[in-house]
């Protein structure tokens, strides 16, 4: 059997729900597939369950489901809970595999399947090619007799043993009495545990993005549409605001006068905090490609490096792991923060910037400006087919690009690993420039797809 990936991209595998390979079949022999390679011994297996709110959900789940038990896994359900919620409870439950259903931050026609080892951690590239290899081979003779066929029961206190767990990432002793905070669950998967958590806490909570219907997931709302989110700040003259995505893994922050505050000035002052507590592993901070200059060089008066990797929390996690570290994440909002998540943590990222805020008591505008940015911009080109990034003259046009932008600046192309886009993102000093260079190389792009 070959050991490559075809279905599973940067974050497991994602598509249109109904058509390949969001199918019923590829989520059965997912199911299967998986199955069969976490069974480690002769006890009783266990692959625990959860979704977002999208309509599709129901769908994944049954078959994904039926999969598992009749590879001889039992099956545990929780229903809709965030994907670092899957994680967390993968470990505390001593589950052999942990699985999400999340298109995370795409439209709620499209759905996916991430899957976590016994660890909590997301399965490496080697391990998704096995597990495809299995797929692709015939298991009638390997699946489970009649009497190891699996049984499927739902966790009634899932949310729960969430919501303490990430209550436990905020300082013993503290409270957000007085914060008024607006959170936007993006009508998603934390839509009742995230609120919950900041309600326990004594903040006065107000809630927008918290009543989904199965097709308003990351509807005009959420980390990907936060001007909802900035505008009800102002409105309800709210301390804060705390936008999530679909399956709670990233967040932004809305400052008390409704201004966006990106990953990249969240991971920085998380780096401080915690460098100032001793709470540091590592002087070296993981980030990704995306990452602004800005933090590298905020992080350098710290001093801290800035490690970067490719685009996806998988790879902050794996560098992180690698290096000791146990603080980093991305722009977009993946915080990972290994002393409390294998994974990128919301909610938990966002405990830590109120953790500051209390601490600091002045406003979030204040305390979360940690850098001035490098002028940045970010591009999508959509393409059909072959990927424009091998046409040679596109590759012409990027040596041309990193030449002008030279050393005080940053040129980075890359495909989306959910969608057919290539992003397009150029950052330096001169904004001009910036914008000189993305339009060149997105003029080279949409070329060499007509070339094509």
């Amino acid at each position: 059997m070959t050991k490559t990936r075809k279905l599973f991209g940067t974050d497991g595998i994602r598509g249109t729900a109904n058509q390949d390979p969001m199918t019923v079949e590829i989520a059965q022999k997912l199911g299967q597939a998986a199955g069969l390679r976490f069974m480690r011994g002769a006890h009783r297996h266990r692959v625990l369950l959860g979704k977002d709110t999208r309509l599709s959900g129901y769908m994944i789940e049954c078959a994904l489901v039926s999969g598992f038990l009749s590879a001889g896994m039992d099956v545990t359900l929780v229903g809709p809970m965030p994907t670092p919620a899957i994680a967390m409870l993968t470990r505390s439950l001593r589950a052999d595999l942990g699985v999400m259903i999340s298109a995370s931050h795409n439209p709620f026609g499209d759905n996916g399947i991430k899957l976590f080892g016994p660890d909590g951690f997301k399965l490496s590239d080697e391990t998704e090619a096995e597990i495809e290899s299995l797929m692709r081979a015939d298991l009638g003779d390997r699946l489970a007799a009649p009497e190891r066929i699996g049984r499927a029961s739902r966790l009634n206190d899932a949310a729960g043993r969430y919501i303490e767990n990430a209550k436990a990432s905020f300082p013993r002793g503290r409270r957000l009495d007085g914060l008024r905070i607006v959170i936007d669950c993006a009508n998603g998967a934390a839509y009742r545990v995230a609120p919950t958590a900041l309600w326990e806490l004594g903040a006065e909570v107000i809630r927008i993005g918290c009543e989904p219907n199965g097709v308003n997931i990351n509807e005009n709302c959420g980390s990907t549409r936060p001007e909802s989110l900035c505008a009800a700040v102002v409105a309800h003259r709210a301390h804060i605001g705390i936008a999530l995505d679909g399956d709670a893994d990233r967040v932004l922050i809305a400052d008390e006068q409704g201004r966006l505050i990106d990953g990249d000035q969240i991971l920085a002052l998380i780096a401080r905090s915690w460098a100032r507590q001793g709470r540091l592993h590592s002087a070296q901070i993981v980030a990704t490609v995306m990452s602004n200059m800005g933090l590298a060089r905020c992080l350098e008066g710290m001093g801290l490096e800035l490690v970067r990797t490719a685009v996806g929390d998988r790879y902050v996690v794996e560098r992180m792991r690698e290096l000791g570290a146990n603080v980093g994440g991305e722009q977009s909002g993946h915080m990972v923060l290994s002393d409390f998540a294998t994974t990128g943590d919301g909610l938990v990222a966002a405990l830590q910037v109120l953790a500051v805020l209390v601490e600091e008591a002045r406003p979030a505008s204040e305390v979360c400006r940690m850098f001035t940015p490098f002028p940045q911009m970010l591009r999508n080109v959509r393409f059909a087919g072959r990927s424009p990034l091998l046409a040679p003259s596109v590759q012409d046009a990027s040596r041309r690009a990193e030449a002008t932008l030279g050393a005080a600046g940053r040129l980075v192309l890359r495909e989306s690993g959910t969608e057919p886009l290539v992003r397009v993102m150029v950052e330096a000093e001169d904004p001009a420039l910036v914008e000189r260079v993305v339009g060149e190389m997105c003029a080279a792009i949409d070329s060499a797809q007509v070339a094509a």
